[in-house]
């Protein structure tokens, strides 16, 4: 299996209200995805010799970082109290992709 954007938004839009869900286009929730991979690079954990585990992964620095991000972009509709869950829902996905053998 490899990254699917399809399957992210599908992930996230499962872990927010149906009512939150339709207030987000897949482009808005992606732009969260990419937030999260900038915030990895950040903090050097995409760097091929430091191969990050669940370990490494400071949640509550992601989803801070996540909120300060969105909180710039005043054209964002997504609701700050909907961040944690779509963050969260894209750490899953990735790791099912990790339990797929990714």
């Amino acid at each position: 299996m490899e990254f699917d954007e399809k399957q992210v938004v599908k992930y996230m839009r499962d872990a927010v209200s149906e009512t939150s869900s339709k207030l987000y286009d897949d482009d808005e929730l992606l732009n969260v995805v990419d937030m999260i991979w900038d915030w990895y690079d950040d903090q050097g954990l995409l760097e091929i010799d430091n191969e990050a585990d669940d370990e490494d992964i400071n949640v509550d620095a992601l989803i801070k970082y996540v909120r300060k991000m969105l909180s710039k972009d005043k054209a964002s509709p997504i609701l700050q109290e909907d961040v944690e869950p779509l963050v969260m829902a894209e750490l899953r996905y990735e790791q099912s992709l990790d339990e797929a053998g990714i």
